[in-house]
């Protein structure tokens, strides 16, 4: 850089030792000095306004190619959900398919092979929650781990006493909020094949996914208004003192009990009902349907 700022000051100094006239050289500096600035203004624009335009350039390369039909074969015999689909949104959930998976590594762990069954089952799934939004494809996940089973993590934990203990965990996935989410093939496999549960293991953490964007999950996404947090914190907390309610005297719900632990894991298992069982959904918590299907822009209880 020292050696730059050397050649620059002997063209300043003594323009004729290169052959150039400065004079009539300077209006061309200033012209270049000015575009120079201009791009670069517009850079800074573009990056407030979203993603940088040569992302969204790679993005319009790579969802203008074909939709392999080798990967619609996989979604047709992994993911069921899909068939309930109406086309317009199939064909732009194969869009997104096919830039998440251009975009997002996927690391096998413990011996897991990764291949294209992999890659199109997890992000087809995943993208179930970027339909009909201007979407930067979670933007702080690098890559997916992926297990063939359920995987061991250890947990510190602290007593009452104020004694720390180390705990172990069995888990079909988790979403970390630097750059990771960790799966269970066979969670994932399970999860897909039976598409009216309202349990999908790649949904949930791809909730805590948009939750995280923050930087933590709380169960507050970002809606796209903050004048919106008013009435999700109100109907949130309604459904999830109701969930809290229910577990605690062993009343069945339409919602896993594991909802019942935190406002954060709450909004994962809510998502996966939205998705899986809307029509029930809709029927007994409307307010709350029409809540996830607001931020979601999609609504499942109509296709």
């Amino acid at each position: 850089m020292e050696r730059d700022c050397g050649m620059m000051q002997s063209i300043v100094h003594d323009p004729r030792a290169q052959g150039l006239d400065f004079v009539r050289s300077s209006p061309d500096l200033a012209f270049m000095a000015f575009a120079l600035v201009a791009c670069a203004a517009l850079l800074v624009i573009a990056w407030l306004a979203g993603e940088p335009f040569w992302v969204e350039q790679r993005r319009r390369r790579v969802r203008a190619r074909p939709f392999p039909a080798a990967w619609r074969a996989i979604l047709e015999r992994r993911v069921p959900y899909l068939a309930r689909m109406p086309r317009e949104l199939r064909r732009q959930l194969e869009d997104h398919v096919k830039v998440f998976i251009a975009e997002k590594r996927f690391t096998g762990c413990a011996g897991m092979e990764i291949d294209d069954d992999v890659r199109v089952t997890i992000a087809a799934q995943a993208c179930l929650l970027l339909l009909e939004r201007r979407t930067d494809y979670f933007p702080t996940l690098v890559q997916v781990l992926v297990y063939p089973g359920a995987f061991v993590v250890e947990r510190v934990r602290a007593e009452p006493s104020g004694v720390l203990q180390e705990q172990r965990h069995a888990l079909s996935g988790e979403s970390w909020a630097r750059g990771q989410v960790v799966l269970s093939w066979e969670s994932v496999v399970e999860g897909a094949a039976v598409p009216d549960d309202g349990r999908n293991v790649v949904i949930h953490e791809f909730a805590h996914q948009l939750d995280q964007r923050k930087g933590y999950a709380n169960g507050a996404p970002w809606l796209g208004r903050r004048d919106r947090y008013g009435r999700w914190s109100r109907v949130m907390l309604e459904a999830y003192t109701g969930l809290q309610r229910d577990a605690a005297i062993g009343q069945p719900s339409v919602f896993s009990e594991y909802g019942a632990t935190s406002p954060a894991e709450f909004f994962a298992v809510v998502s996966e009902v939205f998705f899986e069982q809307p029509a029930s959904l809709s029927a007994l918590h409307p307010a709350l349907y029409e809540e996830l299907s607001s931020l979601y822009r999609v609504d499942p209880a109509r296709w």
